[in-house]
């Protein structure tokens, strides 16, 4: 049965590479917001979600943090995409001509050093390949979009500089989102166990709480931290450790952190991938 697999953004986008690779006979559904790919899971229109998390360049997507935070979807993998930034433009464009660049926050930023060298003033879109779309309908061949290489196919544009990312290594980490928690079997392989707590209001509970998985040796890969209920005394956070759920010594950790947590949910255990340790 063929799946469906939503993605943020248009056909083009790198959110849909990622879902490419991952899910290479898959539908795809293009979203217009994190929040609708998440939905679109949540509501059964999509089997999967392939969200993009981090970029080891521009830091972590923020929103998707936010949504984590709100969501009752499990992660149930992580995928590493190398992103490869070109400058695009109308047939008759030469770089020369360029005043304005259009793209997703994320790729401006990882593109900073190119646009500042080339004078180039930055403008904010949705994502990568709807920016293609804009150049396609504003026929102006003084803006040019950011975006991949099978965007410029998709939309029949001009490379006018190719790579143009601020870091060669520059690579982006997406979550791959479902309504099911699959059973995945501690087999001996690395895995990654994403989960949500909050501490109790009580002195040193941050350092507390780290220290039970410290105690069992166990790797802490990530943190992230949100403000609760509005008030800026009271926070949840965000953990990544490299451990599979069932581990003896996770489950010890779970245990030592529930007596000083009010909750704790488990986003999932996924396997880590390769990509993590070349």
């Amino acid at each position: 049965m063929i799946k469906t697999v939503a993605f943020q953004g248009a056909l083009g986008a790198y959110s849909h590479l990622a879902c490419q690779e991952v899910f290479p006979k898959a539908k795809y559904l293009p979203c217009t917001t994190f929040l609708d790919a998440f939905e679109a899971v949540q509501n059964g229109v999509a089997d999967y979600a392939v969200i993009p998390i981090e970029n080891s360049n521009a830091g972590r997507v923020a929103d998707v943090h936010f949504l984590l935070s709100q969501t009752h979807l499990h992660i149930i993998g992580e995928h590493f995409l190398r992103i490869e930034h070109q400058l695009l433009g109308l047939e008759s464009a030469t770089l020369s001509d360029i005043k304005t660049a259009t793209s997703h926050p994320q790729a401006l930023a990882q593109c900073s050093s190119f646009l500042q060298q080339n004078n180039i003033t930055s403008i904010t879109q949705n994502d990568t390949a709807s920016s293609c779309e804009i150049i396609k309908e504003q026929g102006d061949k003084s803006v040019a979009a950011i975006a991949s290489q099978t965007a410029a196919e998709i939309y029949e544009l001009k490379i006018l500089a190719s790579n143009i990312e601020n870091s060669k290594n520059n690579t982006t980490r997406f979550l791959i989102i479902s309504n099911k928690q699959p059973i995945i079997e501690n087999d001996g392989n690395k895995f990654i166990t994403s989960l949500l707590f909050n501490t109790k209001n009580i002195h040193s509970a941050l350092y507390t709480a780290l220290g039970c998985f410290a105690k069992q040796d166990l790797n802490l890969i990530k943190i992230e931290s949100y403000i609760l209920n509005d008030k800026f005394v009271s926070a949840q956070f965000y953990l990544e450790i490299e451990a599979h759920q069932e581990c003896p010594k996770f489950q010890k950790a779970l245990n030592d952190l529930d007596k000083i947590s009010n909750k704790i949910s488990i986003l999932g255990s996924y396997k880590a991938h390769p990509h993590r340790y070349l």
